[in-house]
């Protein structure tokens, strides 16, 4: 009995040998197993396609739904192709009598757009008890009684399960959703100045639900929309109002994504949402994966749905896919991974040093952790560290469809209006800011600078020296170059202020620059940000605001100058270049266009663009407004921030895509590399262990010893 302890320890050294790490997280018949590891920080709200608007809810939704377009995964710009629908839609376009127009019609005068969208036969829906049947096709679980959901606490305590095949009516019956009064769509406002009767249908809706006893649902089948109708069993129309191509953007998002009718009457049953058996926590969906644990207090679960219709990897891409291996594996089945586990981790921390132990596949950087994980050259190009290069871990980065800039009050005497000193007045500051040096300090090298309104990836945007700011920048030995000091001086002097005076008063002039700065790091990029201007002479008053008064200041056209941002609804040009559209100024027309930056040239140039298709004459346009905004300078372009993330070398087929939602099934783990690493990073420091023993043996030898001589004396 007193070597027991001992036998247990050299049991527990010998059971080391060949055992999963003792530290992993994951249960144990989990190992080697075609998984993905991730994580959630809270659990994500809504997964009802008609309320889900967030990024960690879409990391689901995207997988699970299948709206009629997505994105090309490996292409740039950003291509809409076919997901459940059999082609892109193309619009028939109509007059206000109804007459069909020609395919290229000016947008004044289409009255209707109609989208006819065909889907493709065959695909079905994930397993689930809505869609039980007894065998005389009753649904079993449709009529539920208290009684019945007494021992039901969870989406898998329903025994029985079915499926059905997609069809038409169930997009249709999507749309309709947008406008449920209980459901609170956050697009329902703008898509009810687009599908026609879509507003009026909301008035319907809810008129017809206060007329129900409490409790009772709505059934969305007997109100017929106007603008959306089922034509055939996989085919669905959609009907605008004027002219909207943006449209076929929204087709890729899960807010037109099918749901049955069938999951509306399962989960509007009186008890189900009491025990949280509602759209929001079990969604239904024909895609690759479905959700099979939604326990919000420790993980969530995605795993392969066994009904998919199958889908292709992608056969093309961009030139440097091939070598960079993302076409391997070119027209194999998806998706690859059998499960997504996503873990709750609240703290950064926790994740990324099991991020570094290699119990999570992929991770951000935060900036606690980006010293340790990226090296930032001179010249700004990043790389991850040696330690992570011993790990076999890479660096993947990836310009964001996002503006930082300051704006010049158009309006302000001093600064705004269209006069060659004002405009040089503009571009000198332009050059005086040193956009390279802000993102090096302030951005760990996240960002590149921008050179106009549309960030690179977006429909317009050139790259190389044609994509240039040729009034801010110089194209030098293959790479733009910041214009020098001295000729944002030249400038200077040119519109009226040589040496930073003016010129008729002798006056040194002053700036006014409005901002929100709150944090503890402000202050620093304040001190730059005044350091920049004085590099041309120039006294930069900073004046603090809280964001509500910052808000009033910009929308009353108050400020002078301003720091502002934007990220994209939707990879095109006109959701940027509608930020320097005249009629959207914010004080004339309470736009987001708060520079109120009105060029009449640039407006009409927008009002002809808007609504094309992407195209070289559509290009030409767009070269053409920025060509105009370059020279006006109505913003300090700023920067696009670089979203910046690392990869195990098991995790394939990374290519980061900022408007595509559904990027899990193209992923391939080599679940026997992870495997292999996790054991090499996690092995067990043993040696405390026979120390220990050791000293146990030391200690308890001699005592047992003497308790036996002890006992013999005792004995005689």
């Amino acid at each position: 009995m007193k070597f027991s302890l001992i036998y247990a320890l050299l049991a527990v050294l010998l059971a080391a040998c060949g055992a999963p790490p003792w530290n992993s997280p994951y249960p144990v018949a989990d190992e080697g197993g075609n998984i993905a590891y991730s994580s959630f920080a809270e659990r994500p709200k809504h997964l009802d396609p008609a309320q889900s608007y967030s990024s960690n809810e879409i990391t689901f939704t995207g997988q699970i739904y299948e709206p009629p377009l997505q994105y090309h995964y490996l292409k740039r710009p950003y291509t809409l192709i076919p997901l459940s629908a059999t082609e892109l839609p193309k619009p028939l376009f109509l007059d206000a009598q109804g007459k069909p127009l020609p395919a290229d019609s000016a947008a004044e005068k289409v009255a209707f757009s109609v989208y006819e969208i065909r889907i493709k036969p065959g695909a079905r829906y994930q397993p689930h008890p809505a869609f039980a049947r007894d065998a005389q096709g009753r649904y079993l679980y449709h009529d539920l009684k208290p009684e019945d959901l007494a021992k039901v606490y969870k989406l898998a305590d329903f025994p029985q399960t079915g499926t059905r095949e997609l069809e038409a009516a169930d997009y249709v019956h999507q749309i309709k959703r947008l406008a449920h009064p209980r459901l609170n769509s956050p697009i329902f406002g703008m898509m009810g100045e687009y599908i026609v009767g879509l507003k009026e249908y909301a008035k319907i809706l809810d008129n017809a639900q206060k007329s129900l006893p409490p409790g009772a649902r709505l059934d969305l089948t007997r109100y017929p929309l106007a603008g959306v109708e089922v034509v055939d069993r996989h085919t669905y129309r959609v009907k605008l109002k004027g002219k909207y191509p943006q449209f076929l953007y929204w087709l890729a998002m899960p807010f037109f994504a099918p749901v049955p009718p069938e999951a509306d009457r399962f989960y509007g049953q009186p008890g189900m949402a009491e025990k949280n058996l509602t759209l929001d926590w079990y969604p239904v969906g024909t895609g690759p994966y479905m959700l099979t644990v939604n326990d919000p207090n420790r993980r969530m679960v995605l795993e392969r749905n066994p009904n998919f219709h199958g889908e292709a990897y992608p056969t093309e891409g961009e030139p440097g896919d091939a070598a960079a291996g993302l076409l391997k594996d070119a027209g194999k089945p998806l998706p690859f991974i059998d499960k997504a586990v996503f873990s709750l981790e609240k703290e950064s921390i926790p994740y990324w040093n099991k991020f570094l132990q290699g119990y999570y596949d992929a991770s951000g950087i935060s900036s606690d952790s980006f010293d340790q994980a990226v090296r930032v050259a001179t010249q700004g190009e990043a790389d991850v560290t040696d330690m992570m290069k011993e790990k076999g871990i890479r660096l993947q980065t990836t310009v964001t469809a996002t503006n930082y800039y300051y704006g010049f009050n158009m309006l302000d005497p001093v600064v705004g209006g269209f006069s060659e000193q004002a405009k040089k007045l503009r571009q000198a500051v332009s050059i005086a800011i040193d956009y390279e040096e802000f993102i090096s300090i302030f951005a760990n090298g996240r960002g590149i600078p921008a050179q106009g309104p549309l960030p690179p990836g977006i429909f317009g945007a050139h790259e190389g020296e044609q994509g240039i700011n040729p009034y801010i920048y110089d194209w030098v030995a293959g790479k733009p170059k910041r214009k020098p000091i001295e000729y944002a001086k030249k400038l200077l002097a040119e519109a009226g202020y040589p040496g930073g005076r003016d010129e008729k008063t002798g006056k040194p002039l002053m700036l006014y620059l409005d901002i929100t700065a709150t944090g503890p790091d402000d202050k620093a990029r304040l001190d730059w940000i005044r350091k920049q201007f004085q590099a041309v002479d120039l006294q930069l008053v900073v004046r603090n605001t809280d964001y509500n008064r910052f808000q009033d200041k910009i929308r009353k056209g108050n400020a002078q100058i301003f720091h502002w941002g934007w990220n994209a609804d939707y990879p095109d040009p006109e959701n940027f270049l509608f930020l320097l559209y005249g009629p959207n100024a914010r004080v004339k027309g309470e736009g987001e266009n708060s520079a109120n930056y009105d060029n009449p040239e640039f407006n009409h140039l927008f009002e002809r663009m808007k609504n094309m298709d992407n195209g070289p004459e559509r290009q030409k346009i767009i070269d053409e407004m920025l060509a105009i905004a370059r020279n006006d300078a109505p913003w300090i372009w700023g920067f696009h921030p670089k979203q910046y993330s690392l990869f195990h070398a098991w995790y394939k087929n990374v290519k980061p895509n900022l408007m595509a939602n559904n990027g899990l099934k193209y992923v391939r783990i080599d679940a026997g590399l992870r495997t292999k690493k996790q054991r090499e990073w996690n092995e067990p420091v043993l040696w405390p262990l026979g120390l220990l023993a050791a000293v146990l043996v030391a200690v308890l030898v001699p005592a047992v010893a003497a308790y036996r001589r002890k006992e013999r004396q005792a004995a005689r």
